[in-house]
């Protein structure tokens, strides 16, 4: 089963963010609760963990800035 890392909402008046660094490289192994990927947005700097185990495979690169809810990634 796979499933789809999101850009999460990480405010209210939150739309967009930038993808800071992916802290698990494309096509490594992930355990649920691992620290997965960092985030900016205007007010904060956020770490985001993996929703499963399973293998990343990256779908955005870091140094941009993603809409919420984009796919950036999922995990198989």
């Amino acid at each position: 089963m796979t499933t789809q890392v999101l850009l999460p909402k990480l405010g209210f008046s939150v739309n967009e963010a930038a993808l800071i660094e992916w802290l698990v490289p494309d096509g490594g192994e992930v355990a649920k609760g691992q620290l997965l990927y960092t985030l900016e947005s205007e007010k904060s700097i956020q770490e985001v963990e993996a929703p499963v185990d399973g293998r990343l495979k990256i779908f955005k690169q870091a140094g941009e800035t993603y809409e919420v809810g984009t796919v950036i990634g999922e995990i198989a």
